[in-house]
């Protein structure tokens, strides 16, 4: 560790209150991708598969991860898809093209299996409709399917499948990605707009108790954004709940300093996505608030050309199976930090996806299943970061990259759960050379002691975890210490940390 010390200082407060925490920020995705689902959560004959063929040792994974919400079944994958093609006796079930990712799909495993595994996985369903090849009938029918109780033509065959109380989905995603090329239907912004409403009012006919999210751009890259976002928001703003944002990082340049820096653009990206909800709803008169669902975000480069020579139209092959480094998990903490800070307008994210696709779990068929690097920070902060987002007031030094300036060398969330009676202080120190000493004001915190401090660091930004050998893992031995009514964090360079704080009167 380097001992060459920048200082850095913070201020937290009870009363520097952003939101309390939506649970479902700790979400993430399983879409008919690669081995996402096919030798990923769903593997009958493995040793560990049970009776329906899931996965043990990835469900105890997922559990670990404490995943609030799982996003299915697309993705791209869901502008091209038929729902009745994955219900019913599985023997009767159709082969189809997938386009999408131009593979074949078998529909072992559709609505109700996906529901079932979710329940064994203490997540909540997120399910996506295809406003791609289909639209308004395909959809009400869908939730009529899985939401009414009986007594119709849909309800009624859900029943004669083995499920006699309904699903009671309670948030679904008016499409993917509509704006994209890639996409399958792809759509105008007045399109979608259009189709989307429309779709969203037959949907609520249904059940009137479901949350929708419409689609926002692809990404703040894309040609259209954000006057994609106003558009739409134009036609759904009074019919959804929630708007999209999808956003991967890659270190293509092998540019350590300016890929840690990238959250600086996610911050821009979610700010830019806020105005322009809140200018649709002074544009509207509107008492209501449109909610973000980060339901796409992560690190996603390494597998990109290893993907390009796969041979179409084949059964669950190995697509987007990035290995991730220990840099990965750097940045995705930082994001998590991002939404965090956000949590007053983020109330859903979905980190894609789960298992082997850009995942944070990895299985080798037949065999077992690893942690990936990004593993780590997700899990710390789903299993911790649950109470009150505080808002983190930090003078820090900061350096120049490529693409960004002024970028603190402190990265940091701050998490208050009353309950627990706890602080957890997230911080990741981007300085490459560097250990980041920061003195941390917490006098609205009186007795309050430092109970942990888990770091997660490793002398290689380029270190992986692979099958057996887990080169990049934390260790709870950080320095922090309390002195003279503050906390004196001790970050290592290029590490992410978490320090927890309780109240010393329940010792």
């Amino acid at each position: 560790m380097s001992r060459v010390l920048s200082k850095a200082k913070m201020v937290i407060d009870k009363d520097f209150v952003i939101s309390k925490i939506d649970k479902r920020i700790y979400g993430s995705f399983i879409e008919h991708l690669g081995r996402a689902v096919y030798g990923g959560i769903y593997e009958p004959g493995h040793p560990s598969a049970d009776e329906q063929g899931f996965r043990q040792d990835v469900i105890d994974l997922v559990k670990e991860l404490q995943v609030s919400i799982v996003r299915y079944p697309g993705g791209n994958m869901v502008s091209a898809y038929n729902w009745e093609d994955g219900i019913g006796p599985k023997e009767e079930r159709p082969h189809r093209l997938e386009l999408a990712w131009r593979v074949i799909e078998t529909n072992q495993v559709g609505t109700n299996e996906f529901i079932d595994w979710a329940k064994k996985a203490n997540a909540e369903v997120m399910m996506a409709v295809n406003l791609g090849t289909r639209g308004i009938d395909a959809a009400r029918n869908l939730v009529e399917y899985t939401n009414h109780a009986g007594g119709t033509a849909w309800s009624e065959l859900r029943k004669q499948h083995g499920y006699e109380k309904p699903h009671n989905i309670k948030t679904w995603c008016l499409g993917n990605e509509m704006d994209g090329p890639w996409q399958i239907g792809q759509k105008t912004a007045v399109e979608y707009g259009r189709l989307a409403a429309e779709t969203a009012k037959a949907m609520r006919l249904v059940d009137p108790t479901i949350e929708l999210v419409s689609c926002g751009s692809s990404g703040s890259g894309m040609p259209t954004f954000p006057e994609w976002e106003a558009i739409t928001l134009d036609h759904t703003y009074e019919y959804s709940d929630y708007i999209s944002l999808h956003k991967y990082y890659g270190n293509r340049n092998n540019d350590t300093a300016n890929f840690l820096a990238s959250p600086m653009e996610m911050e821009s990206f979610i700010q830019t996505v806020i105005s322009t909800c809140d200018y649709i709803k002074a544009k509207k008169r509107s008492k209501k608030t449109i909610n973000l669902s980060f339901d796409e975000w992560n690190v996603w480069f390494h597998s990109n050309e290893q993907d390009k020579k796969i041979e179409p139209w084949s059964i669950a092959p190995p697509q987007l199976e990035d290995v991730y480094t220990f840099e990965d998990a750097l940045l995705v903490g930082s994001m998590l930090n991002t939404m965090i800070r956000h949590s007053d307008r983020i109330k859903i994210a979905a980190m894609a996806q789960l298992v082997n696709v850009i995942a944070p779990i990895m299985t080798e068929n037949g065999g077992g299943a690893w942690k990936q690097t990004i593993f780590y920070p997700f899990y710390y902060t789903s299993v911790y970061g649950r109470g009150v987002a505080l808002k983190p007031l930090i003078h820090s030094p900061k350096y120049d990259s490529t693409d960004f300036t002024d970028v603190p060398y402190l990265d940091s969330s701050v998490v208050y759960n009353e309950e627990k009676d706890e602080v957890v202080i997230f911080a990741t120190n981007r300085h490459m050379e560097n250990t980041l000493q920061v003195d941390i004001d917490a006098r609205s915190f009186e007795g309050y002691e430092v109970k942990e401090h888990v770091v997660l660091q490793n002398d290689d930004p380029k270190a992986t975890n692979t099958l057996g050998k887990e080169e990049v893992k934390p260790h709870n031995k950080g320095e922090s210490y309390m002195e003279s009514g503050k906390v004196v964090g001790i970050l290592p360079k290029l590490s992410w940390n978490m320090i927890r704080l309780t109240n010393n009167k329940y010792k």
